[in-house]
C-alpha cells in the first residue's frame, strides 16, 4: 500500500474522502462543504463526482480553523488571506526562477568579456565585439582607366599596395584599398 507521506505520492494527490478529510482537520463533514462551496478549500473530484481532498487541503483546513477560531477573522478574510499566501508563492517562485536566470546571463557575458590575450584586452566583465568591413568598388570609373584598387592592373589587386594588408597613401587603415565613387 501507498505512503501518502511518500515524495513521489506527493501532498497534493486528491485520495482523502471527505469524512477522512474532515476526521483530520478536525472538522465536521458538513463544514468542510461549506467552505468548499465558498472556494476556501477546492478539493479533487472522483469520478463520481466525490470530494477528495490532498494533505495540502488539509493542512489549508487547519489554518482556516486556526484564523477563525484563535484569530478571529471572519470566513471573507481568510479566503482573501489564503489568496494573498498563494500569490506571495508564486510570486517568491518567479523571483527564484529569474534571479536562476539572471544569474547564469551574467555568468555567459563574463565568459564571454574575458580576454584571449591578458595583455592590452578588455576589463573583465567587458563586452569587446571588433567587425571588420572590407569595401570594394565595382563601378567603372568615368574615364575608363582601371581604378586603384581594382584588378590585376591597378595598385589594389593581389600583390598591390592596396589589396587586403597592404595599405597605399590615400587608403583608410584596415579597408583593403581606396573607395572612390
Amino acid at each position: 500500500m501507498n505512503n501518502v507521506n511518500d515524495p513521489a505520492f506527493g501532498a497534493d494527490a486528491p485520495v482523502y474522502v471527505i469524512s477522512v478529510a474532515a476526521e483530520l482537520a478536525g472538522m465536521h463533514p458538513q463544514t468542510l462543504r461549506q467552505y468548499d462551496r465558498l472556494g476556501l478549500v477546492s478539493p479533487g473530484r472522483s469520478s463520481g463526482r466525490g470530494r477528495r481532498y490532498s494533505m495540502r487541503d488539509v493542512r489549508t483546513l487547519r489554518e482556516v480553523q486556526r484564523l477563525s477560531q484563535e484569530e478571529g477573522i471572519n470566513l471573507a478574510g481568510i479566503k482573501r488571506i489564503l489568496e494573498l499566501q498563494d500569490e506571495v508563492e508564486q510570486l517568491r517562485e518567479q523571483v527564484f526562477h529569474l534571479a536562476n536566470e539572471l544569474e547564469a546571463a551574467r555568468r555567459a557575458v563574463s565568459r564571454r568579456g574575458r580576454p584571449a590575450r591578458p595583455e592590452g584586452g578588455p576589463v573583465r566583465g567587458e563586452l569587446v565585439r571588433r567587425t571588420r568591413v572590407t569595401i570594394f568598388n565595382t563601378a567603372e570609373p568615368e574615364d575608363g582607366r582601371p581604378d586603384r584598387g581594382e584588378g590585376p592592373g591597378g595598385q589594389g589587386g593581389p600583390g598591390g599596395q592596396g589589396g587586403p594588408g597592404g595599405q597605399s597613401d590615400q587608403d583608410e587603415p584596415g579597408t583593403g584599398g581606396p573607395t572612390r565613387g
